[in-house]
């Protein structure tokens, strides 16, 4: 297998992509709206909260715009704010991935809440903190939906990808990773942990992350999701999937935690399948690096390359999105997060 994109990724525009003084930004999905201009759907929350824990209880997801896919795009509003902590995703939303589904814009995205009080600017919570563990356990899949992608957008009062008591995904869901068949039916990839079964020993109380598969026949599901456990060999451990179909078969790329896979750290892994569920991972294959090439000639080592996303216009991949940190360390000793954009040649038909 092969990841053809790769060698159609163009140098990274310095002033492109979406940033925002005083705030953190990550996530980052774009599509264009009925007046021409490009509209990036993506997460933020203040600086004066630490970029990790933070966006477990201040994360709020916003829409920018550009006239051209690969920005600059500027801010315009507020999509998904905070609207109490009586509501699933009273607190945080974040995850966005908006998509396009007959005449409706769908906005999947992950939200969560938590029984205490908000958190002030004097406070730096760490991951101990009663708020930020009941939030992470508190995350789930939900959508929005609008008649035009300015709004609004209506939300609704349960996720459609909440979690199973008893069964593996029983600690959380989160990292909506949907996709629009013809018929406009949904398959979607999710992220989920579940609890670790007693008797607990020392470390969290949730396991490793790992990736299901659900189908629905329309947005709003019900979502029949897949008895696996897990669609990777047991060495896998991925995040953020972004997947499309072509010709056919159904393709991923992905952030592979341990760099075991494609052979670098929270570098790129690419996988194909023919059915959605049954995944074929290109072992020993880096889809694409956090080493990045800009328009100035220099090339980084990105702290991060999360979120990956391709935006496709006619059918044909145009821009390739990622959420990237000025670290060496993820998001660990970062102190400028922003969304990336990756324009790509048009495709030549050479191999």
């Amino acid at each position: 297998m092969e990841f053809q994109l790769k060698s159609r990724m163009m140098p990274a525009p310095v002033n492109g992509g979406f940033r925002m003084e005083g705030y953190w930004i990550w996530c980052g999905s774009v599509a264009r709206g009925e007046d021409g201009r490009y509209h990036m759907f993506a997460s933020r929350w203040p600086k004066t909260l630490p970029m990790h824990p933070g966006w477990l209880l201040a994360s709020e997801i916003v829409r920018a715009v550009s006239e051209k896919p690969g920005g600059p795009y500027r801010f315009c509003e507020v999509v998904l704010p905070a609207r109490g902590a009586q509501y699933w995703d009273g607190r945080m939303t974040h995850n966005p991935h908006i998509t396009r589904q007959g005449k409706k814009w769908v906005l999947y995205y992950t939200g969560s809440t938590h029984p205490f009080a908000d958190v002030s600017d004097s406070e730096t919570p760490g991951t101990e903190d009663a708020r930020v563990i009941a939030a992470r356990a508190g995350k789930r899949i939900g959508i929005a939906v609008a008649d035009r992608i300015e709004g609004p957008w209506e939300r609704f009062p349960e996720p459609v990808l909440p979690v199973r008591p008893g069964r593996f995904d029983n600690f959380l869901t989160s990292n909506p990773a949907p996709l629009v068949e013809e018929d406009g039916s949904i398959l979607m990839l999710y992220k989920y942990r579940s609890y670790r079964n007693p008797p607990y020993t020392a470390g969290p109380l949730y396991g490793a992350m790992k990736l299901n598969a659900a189908r629905a026949k329309d947005c709003r599901g019900p979502y029949l999701r897949t008895e696996k456990e897990e669609l990777w060999p047991e060495d896998a451990e991925l995040e953020d999937p972004f997947i499309w179909k072509e010709e056919g078969a159904y393709h991923m790329i992905a952030k592979d935690m341990h760099g075991n896979l494609c052979g670098e750290k929270y570098g790129g892994v690419y996988a194909r399948s023919e059915n959605g569920i049954n995944w074929n991972i290109a072992r020993g294959e880096l889809a694409y690096s956090r080493r990045v090439l800009w328009e100035d000639g220099r090339r980084r080592l990105m702290g991060n390359m999360d979120r990956p996303f391709i935006l496709f216009e006619k059918g044909e991949p145009v821009c390739m999105f990622f959420a990237v940190s000025d670290g060496t360390d993820s998001f660990r000793d970062a102190s400028e997060t922003w969304n990336m954009a990756v324009p790509l040649k048009p495709d030549t038909g050479q191999r």
